[in-house]
């Protein structure tokens, strides 16, 4: 069925008769659809902004929820939507032809947020923050405008793991960027349906399939980010330990509140043995073998 040129949304064109890939995409539509159904991502008759920067991440998630809802795995609507944030030397045209000749519905948005960060953030300092949160708000505006009842983005496990270990070893706190989420306003919802996807996956998916990659010239300009020394951490570990990112993903989705140390999330003080002082003077004269707990 994979490989029935008259079965398969356009974006699949070209792709690669081998084994592997074949595996390869398996894989991704399988996670993908499991991330879905797992987090209840879907309201059935939904309209998505799916937010495509030009990256392979991007290029990935596209093509997985068009495969899925191809095949009526996925009633939504679907909305490709690329913010053009003004960056110098930025292929303008590069996107636009390749959702055309790919017959996906979308729409280019122009905002020169560039250079509101070069003219807001100090010399030395990074850019992601500030552009990232003047992207966020573009992209709710044009979902709002669009009838978009979620905005879509292509982070993957990866992704996930680099900001729980950001927000450990920087913030103090035990947090990341979860699958699912509602906007400040609540009219919004934020979904992350790679989440199960590993970045080498999505990786090899796009160059294989030869999509147009773009990269970032602007946060991945600059040298000795906090993420980037985070991903090199996590891939010594995982040179060492191959299959490390995903037991630490797993214990993501195992958070046992009563052994941590969160007084807010587990009522510790509340929190009492079944048995007092009278009762360990009755058990002292039982011949009972107490249960071990």
């Amino acid at each position: 069925m994979l490989d029935d040129a008259d079965d398969i949304h356009p974006l699949f064109y070209g792709a690669p008769k081998g084994t592997e890939f074949r595996k390869l995409r398996k894989r991704l539509v399988q996670q993908v659809r499991e991330a879905v159904d797992t987090f209840g991502m879907v309201q059935p008759g939904a309209r998505w902004l799916v937010c495509l920067s030009g990256g392979k991440d991007s290029y990935t998630l596209l093509a997985v929820l068009h495969e899925l809802q191809w095949r009526g795995l996925l009633p939504v609507d679907l909305l490709a939507c690329n913010l053009d944030q003004g960056q110098p030397g930025f292929p303008a045209t590069v996107l636009p032809a390749f959702l055309d000749k790919m017959g996906v519905p979308h729409r280019i948005e122009y905002q020169d947020t560039y250079s509101i960060v070069m003219d807001k953030v100090p010399q030395g300092r990074t850019y992601c923050a500030l552009c990232s949160r003047l992207r966020r708000g573009n992209l709710y505006r044009i979902a709002r405008e669009e009838g978009c009842s979620a905005v879509v983005l292509g982070h993957h496990r990866d992704d996930i793991l680099e900001t729980f270990f950001m927000n450990l070893f920087h913030g103090g706190r035990l947090a990341t960027m979860p699958p699912k989420l509602v906007n400040e306003d609540g009219d919004l919802t934020v979904l992350r349906p790679l989440a199960l996807v590993a970045e080498a996956d999505c990786e090899k998916f796009a160059r294989d399939m030869r999509y147009p990659i773009i990269p970032c010239d602007l946060c991945g300009s600059q040298d000795g980010l906090q993420r980037q020394q985070v991903k090199a951490i996590l891939d010594g570990w995982e040179h060492r330990s191959p299959g490390r990112r995903n037991v630490m993903f797993k214990a993501l989705m195992n958070v046992r509140p009563s052994h941590l140390v969160d007084p807010k999330l587990f009522d510790f003080a509340g929190l009492m043995a079944e048995s007092g002082p009278a009762a360990l003077e009755d058990s002292d004269n039982s011949n009972e073998i107490p249960a071990l707990r």
